[in-house]
């Protein structure tokens, strides 16, 4: 921050210490207390600006990333913003290879910051040459002087929510935290706020969100990857067909399947109960607070603290769309009542 004047010098100084917001309605009846880490308070409006600050900055120090150096990344969205952003300030190429199940608002953001977006099939095997994942490492091979995020398999991506988010939560909770609830997709967040707390009090219990459709739970029982478990589901950033190297699942004590559907109405239910205009994968966060609660896992002294990775507006043509929620089956009849209704006076 510039000392002389109330000012900062760039937007990436505003990266992280995000609030702890208590949640009141929507928790209601529950036992224990609840905070939401509401992520879209980073200049990104999510979670991977953390990572993607610390992994091109960590590249630079190492001499990894030079000058006029094009910064190449698989992403669902997220990911792709905050490098993207990040590329803007520090003066590289970005070019981003992005999942066909990423929303159109996503995809126009990345456009919008000057990435070139490389739109990828979404159901297809990870070594499919069509897959996101092999598109950028083509993409990667075949532009010199360029660097590879890879943030599936980079630890740096641990790394980075071990030196910010978990000490952040530490201390906003003065370590009377109980609970981590979390999603996990690369399992970078997760596994890095995880390692952090862990240290401070084994006994606090990390819980990751799991999508159906996805290999992740599974493995964490078995350490057996099953492609039987694979198929076709909704949510974005959540979940996974293949197991990547940045989640440390000795760090995570269980995790939790979530529904597209209950999801969905649950990111929904945020914003009408909370006042919190946050994404899909928060409301999947939030269903499995709701089931894990049901299930007892919960009493009068837990204080959990759940992870909203990013902003509602990068979901306004999926789950807060009235008819993409009708397209998915997601409402119970044409006319359910919708979170508001618009009346146009003529």
């Amino acid at each position: 921050m510039n000392k002389d004047l109330n000012v900062y010098d760039n937007v990436l100084q505003l990266v992280g210490n995000t609030p702890l917001i208590k949640l009141n309605k929507i928790t209601e009846g529950f036992e224990g207390q609840f905070y939401a880490k509401v992520e879209a308070f980073n200049p990104g409006h999510s979670s991977k600006d953390r990572i993607a600050l610390h992994i091109i900055e960590e590249a630079e120090r190492t001499g990894v990333l030079k000058p006029g150096d094009t910064i190449i990344e698989t992403t669902s969205g997220n990911t792709g913003f905050s490098i993207a952003m990040v590329s803007i300030i520090k003066g590289y190429e970005c070019i981003l290879a992005v999942s066909s199940k990423s929303s159109p608002d996503k995809i126009d953001a990345l456009k919008a910051m000057g990435a070139k977006v490389y739109v990828c099939p979404a159901n297809v095997k990870a070594d499919d040459p069509r897959s996101y994942y092999s598109v950028a490492k083509r993409l990667h091979e075949e532009n010199k002087g360029s660097v590879y995020i890879n943030q599936y398999f980079n630890e740096l991506n641990i790394d980075a929510h071990f030196n910010t988010t978990g000490p952040e939560i530490w201390n906003q909770t003065e370590g009377n935290i109980t609970h981590l609830i979390a999603c996990s997709g690369t399992g970078g967040t997760i596994s890095g706020t995880a390692r952090f707390l862990k240290q401070q009090n084994p006994a606090i219990k990390i819980i990751g969100i799991d999508a159906y459709g996805s290999v992740i739970q599974k493995y964490h029982q078995t350490r057996e990857f099953d492609a039987a478990e694979i198929y076709p589901y909704r949510i974005e950033g959540l979940g996974k067909n293949l197991i990547p190297s940045a989640t440390d699942f000795d760090a995570i004590d269980k995790f939790e399947k979530v529904s597209d559907q209950e999801s969905a109405h649950s990111a929904r239910e945020i914003a009408t109960t909370e006042g919190l205009f946050v994404g899909y994968t928060s409301g999947a966060a939030i269903q499995g607070v709701k089931q894990l609660a049901a299930q007892g896992e919960f009493d009068e002294n837990s204080k959990v603290v759940v992870i909203f990775p990013d902003h509602g507006s990068r979901y306004m043509s999926k789950v807060f769309s009235d008819k993409w929620m009708n397209d998915q089956g997601f409402f119970d009849s044409q006319n359910e009542e919708t979170v508001a209704t618009i009346e146009y006076i003529k």
